[in-house]
């Protein structure tokens, strides 16, 4: 599903980001990616979702080399990869709906299927009876839920969580991760980036650690080791 060969990225000489990184993520996991500030993780995310490029080595999506992938493509490529980041990344002045529908009208999606596949979505992540609502209405677990709607409306094969929970409590946390246990219960494959300690550990699930750029540990059922 993922699969990354040999990649190095720098910004300058003295400042390598990643360097030599090899990993392959199959379809259907639930993997995290761990490690301090500065580890590379979110270079990392950059070039999964193409708004970074590798100076070295292959970038493989789904079999789909994005290594030197064009702007033109990368639209395409973000409806195969769902994301979600720490700041939800809601639009203020428009609905929980209307932030899931926007999604789809930026691609021609036509009226009809947009007002099925955004109430599908929000029952989906329990936000039903709540879509008229404005982000400034809501807290801030229902806010990752609807940016977690509008990142599964294109039915990507993919999610990324960026620091999903990271303005959360710990109470919205757990539900939020819980969430996207069931979403990765449905087959999609789940990359979970996080500096949370407790929720790794919780997980047991795969857990590959990232110091300095470079992959430090890859452990089957792991645990946060930094």
């Amino acid at each position: 599903m993922i699969t990354l060969e040999n990649i190095s990225k720098a910004y300058s000489r003295q400042t390598k980001v990643l360097n030599n990184i090899n990993l392959s993520i199959k379809a259907g996991e639930m993997v995290s990616i761990v490690g301090q500030s500065g580890a590379g993780k979110t270079t990392l995310v950059k070039l999964l979702i193409g708004e970074e490029r590798a100076d070295s080595g292959k970038v493989l999506v789904g079999g789909w080399d994005i290594t030197k992938i064009s702007r033109r493509e990368v639209p395409y490529l973000r409806r195969q990869i769902g994301v979600i980041f720490q700041d939800f990344k809601l639009l203020p002045k428009k609905t929980l709906a209307e932030n899931v529908a926007f999604a789809l009208q930026v691609s021609s999606t036509k009226p009809a299927k947009i007002k099925k596949v955004v109430a599908s979505v929000l029952k989906i992540v329990g936000l039903s009876g709540k879509e008229n609502r404005y982000p400034g209405e809501v807290s801030g677990g229902e806010k990752q839920r609807a940016a977690i709607a509008r990142a599964l409306v294109h039915q990507p094969k993919i999610l990324l969580a960026d620091e999903p929970t990271g303005n959360l409590d710990a109470l919205n946390a757990h539900e939020i991760i819980e969430l996207l246990l069931r979403i990765n219960r449905f087959g999609t494959t789940v990359v979970l980036v996080t500096h949370n300690k407790e929720i790794v550990n919780r997980l047991s699930r795969r857990v590959i650690t990232m110091e300095d750029g470079a992959i430090i540990s890859d452990q089957e059922h792991g645990k946060y080791l930094l």
